[in-house]
């Protein structure tokens, strides 16, 4: 059976933009561990340890939406911490959705990441029916509308600013020269009066 035959499952957690860089290049956390998603599953740490070592970052797809045919950047690093499935990823600013999604990003109206994966072992608590997903084969980590893990954060996206918001800083920072020369040569005036 192929990877595009098999059934694929997604989790989404949640993310807040703080700033992006020139590069697009935004980090955080696409699933977190020990804790119930909506859909009552919960991921226990190691279990994407496999699928990291055998595809490393590259190996894994950045898309939209979890739609194949809008693939919009590339993933940088993907690890497991105590926390969760930590990553860095950098958006392709050449392609028009990514350029797009950084700035439904900036703007705080696209808060979601998501993985799409197949389930390889898991086991399911037969008085509460909550899955914990012990080893997943992960495919993709989407940007998404809506999270399903709502506590997962990313931690920093970084932009280059737009040509407005540059020539914006660039005229407070001339004004604020001109008030410290203004305030220098008042402080000089009134000493010699």
């Amino acid at each position: 059976m192929t990877a595009s035959a098999m059934p694929c499952e997604h989790k989404r957690a949640g993310f807040a933009v703080t700033s992006v860089d020139a590069e697009g290049t935004f980090e955080g956390y696409a699933s977190l561990f020990n804790i119930e998603d909506l859909s009552r599953d919960v991921v226990a740490p190691g279990a994407f340890r496999d699928t990291i070592a055998r595809r490393g970052a590259s190996g894994i797809k950045m898309l939209f939406q979890h739609d194949p045919s809008e693939p919009i950047g590339v993933w940088l690093d993907i690890a497991e911490d105590a926390r969760g499935l930590r990553v860095k990823g950098r958006l392709m600013l050449e392609v028009g959705r990514a350029r797009e999604v950084l700035s439904l990003m900036k703007a705080g109206a696209l808060e979601g990441l998501s993985i799409g994966f197949r389930t390889e072992k898991s086991v399911r608590d037969p008085r509460s029916r909550v899955r914990t997903l012990r080893k997943i084969d992960l495919w993709e980590i989407s940007v998404v509308t809506f999270p399903m893990q709502p506590g997962a954060l990313i931690t920093t996206v970084k932009s280059e600013p737009t040509p407005g918001e540059a020539a914006l800083t660039l005229a407070l920072r001339h004004a604020a020269a001109r008030m410290k020369d203004l305030t220098r040569t008042n402080r000089r005036k009134t000493r010699t009066i």
